[in-house]
């Protein structure tokens, strides 16, 4: 059965333990806002400004202990978040930051607010992943839950291509990582 890459970020987030995402909307992530608006579990806390939505995540996790979980559009919306993610590494806080990112196609290309997120969070994160493959988007998430919860705790983003989001996987969401 497939199912659609923003719809099963979803269930993988509802999987986790995820009650709550904060994020400022953005047009990189629209299928994902699609699904997070059908979803009766998960609240989607709208913030007015990207590194607000990454401490309020940061708060979350620095309380619960779980990973805290926000989602920003691309470029700016990602270098403003990128100060939460920091603060993550610092405080070794588990994170999840999902980030839009241009077309697989545009990819390279120089487009509009195209940034590389592994060279620009590398220093700063665990771990970056950009999911190419709609098939590989649960195992990613799962993955990057696990590697948020582990050993020291700390940040890991996700870049999410816009075309992937509308993908479909042929693939369940996998069971949550072991921490």
């Amino acid at each position: 059965m497939s199912t659609r890459v923003a719809d099963l970020i979803v269930r993988g987030l509802e999987a986790h333990g995820v009650s709550r995402i904060y994020c400022v909307p953005g047009e990189s992530y629209l299928a994902l806002l699609d699904a997070l608006h059908d979803s009766n579990s998960l609240e989607t806390i709208v913030c007015r400004h990207e590194s607000g939505a990454g401490f309020m995540a940061l708060a979350e996790a620095k309380l619960t202990g779980q990973p805290g979980v926000f989602a920003v559009t691309r470029g700016p919306g990602a270098t403003n978040g990128s100060i939460a993610i920091h603060v993550a590494e610092q405080d070794a806080v588990p994170m999840v930051m999902l980030v839009g990112q241009v077309s697989r196609d545009e990819r390279g290309r120089g487009a509009f607010q195209e940034i590389d997120y592994t060279q620009f969070f590398g220093s700063m994160a665990k771990a970056v992943f950009e999911v190419h493959d709609a098939n590989k988007m649960g195992e990613t998430l799962a993955r990057s839950f696990s590697i948020a919860a582990s050993g020291v705790p700390g940040p890991v983003v996700i870049s999410l291509p816009a075309d992937v989001l509308s993908d479909l996987s042929e693939r369940p969401m996998p069971r949550a990582y072991p921490v």
